[in-house]
């Protein structure tokens, strides 16, 4: 790495960003049509979740290892690769004439995802210097953030207009354009190193990490929940795997995951808050449009529930720059506390909400929910990763991106499953459980668990940031990697 080159900043947070947003966009955005997948691919609904399970394992799977990548390969050489199966994969999917291609295509879009988002954060530490690198990460919040939440929206709008195929024939010149201007400004900002693959520690790592995605996956979306053999047999598989990586990593001298960016206060701080705020968004983005589209909910249609997420993303996408700027020049403190104040307010609120609450009261919630989650999750990222010694970025923005899908899985799983044991206690303790006034009163009564469970996530969170302060690089010994 050339310490004082000048980069092109911006053609290569362009071309890095459009790919990622339009991405993350159309991966979310799918998720919102499996119904209609269901019966145009005559498929049950366990099938169709593999297109998300099978995409959350693959990510769950390349995370650990792109801190590894990130060494061995140069920027441009990652890039190309995970342009080109997103482009490949996205083009499949537009085609889509049978389930087996949708899940072929989705693979390979999560390998592009999964390869592209580690690059961007690494990106952003090494052509930054640390006093901007808030605002660039706050951009950098605009993919994380206002693209998943803009998914059910820009689905419901296609869905209900088009058909679902327009979700990635209208992201494919998107991923062609910023992969075109990719080629002409992403340098290799990069030292290619020929790190030793240990292939023990790979296979522990897919096990692990892969195991433990897939089997919480499979619980937040299968009908025996968390009592299934299969997802028994892989949380504890992947968690026994997990144990072994993890030993593993603090005997070898050159570890494929270097566990030592946990030396770092302030490191630890974000991580905890990355993975706070991952699996409130999860929880809340799960059981929000499931409360407001069901039936015995509010009963809105796709499209309806979608514009009501709306203004919420829009607000997201609008501050997470502005949060990073106010980062650079204030600090984490001033922003990640009261963020966190304000998201568990929200969400007290969220638990007092009914079939009779007003729809201007769930945008002005969700608004709020959202407007604090841009305030904490790029400032305590980027000041936590600005503790990180430069020799140490691609394993720190590896061990975020793994545990951020881990969080996910995990909110996902645990929302899903207080959902559904809450509405069939409270049935089992009704005289008229199929009546349709007890149907809505159980619907009720878990959503407001889930956000009850979101909301001590998020005083969990408040109790961590108290402790947070700028990060700057410490001279804490670091085992050399190369």
């Amino acid at each position: 790495m050339e310490i004082n080159k000048q980069y092109n900043t911006r053609g290569i947070m362009a071309s890095l960003l459009i790919c990622g947003f339009v991405g993350i966009l159309s991966e979310n955005a799918l998720n919102i049509a499996l119904s209609n997948l269901m019966e145009v691919f005559r498929i049950s609904a366990a099938t169709a979740q593999w297109l998300t399970t099978g995409f959350l394992l693959v990510l769950g799977i390349l995370s650990p290892i792109s801190g590894l990548l990130l060494q061995r390969f140069s920027t441009r050489q990652l890039f190309i690769c995970a342009l080109s199966s997103s482009i490949i994969g996205t083009g499949i999917a537009a085609i889509g004439l049978n389930f087996e291609m949708l899940m072929a295509a989705r693979v390979l879009q999560a390998i592009g995802i999964g390869l592209l988002m580690p690059l961007i954060f690494n990106t952003v530490l090494v052509v930054y210097p640390q006093e901007k690198r808030g605002a660039a990460m706050g951009t950098v919040g605009l993919v994380y953030m206002f693209a998943p939440a803009l998914g059910p929206t820009v689905a419901g709008v296609i869905i209900q207009y088009l058909s679902w195929h327009f979700i990635f024939w209208l992201s494919l010149p998107f991923l062609v354009i910023g992969f075109l201007v990719g080629l002409k400004y992403v340098e290799n900002v990069t030292a290619v190193t020929k790190l030793r693959i240990d292939l023990l520690s790979v296979t522990l790592s897919t096990l692990g990490f892969g195991g433990v995605v897939f089997g919480l996956s499979m619980a937040g979306e299968g009908s025996e929940g968390w009592t299934s053999p299969v997802v028994l047999t892989s949380i504890i598989v992947g968690f026994v795997a997990l144990c072994l990586f993890i030993l593993r990593q603090i005997w070898m001298k050159q570890p494929l995951l270097n566990l030592h960016v946990f030396q770092y206060p302030m490191y630890i701080v974000g991580v905890i808050m990355v993975v706070a705020c991952m699996m409130i968004f999860m929880s809340t983005m799960i059981i929000l449009p499931m409360y407001l589209q069901n039936k015995n909910g509010l009963g809105l249609s796709t499209l309806a529930a979608g514009l009501m997420l709306l203004p919420g993303s829009a607000f997201n996408g609008i501050l997470a720059p502005r949060m990073g700027s106010w980062y650079d020049k204030y600090g984490p403190k001033w922003l990640v506390i009261p963020g966190v104040a304000i998201m568990a307010v929200m969400l007290w609120f969220f638990t007092g909400i009914s079939n009779a609450s007003s729809l201007a009261l769930i945008v002005v919630l969700h608004i709020g929910l959202m407007i604090g989650s841009s305030m904490v999750l790029m400032p305590a990222q980027t000041n936590g990763l600005n503790q990180l010694p430069p020799e140490l970025y691609p394993h720190g923005t590896a061990v975020i991106s793994t545990l951020q899908q881990v969080a996910g899985a995990i909110g996902t799983a645990v929302s899903v499953s207080i959902l559904s044991g809450s509405i069939n206690r409270c049935l089992q303790s009704s005289t008229a459980p199929t009546g349709p006034a007890e149907m809505a009163k159980a619907m009720t009564f878990g959503s407001h668990n889930v956000f009850l469970y979101a909301m001590v996530i998020a005083l969990i969170g408040f109790i961590t940031a108290l402790f947070i302060r700028r990060g700057k690089v410490n001279q804490v010994e670091v085992p050399s990697t190369n």
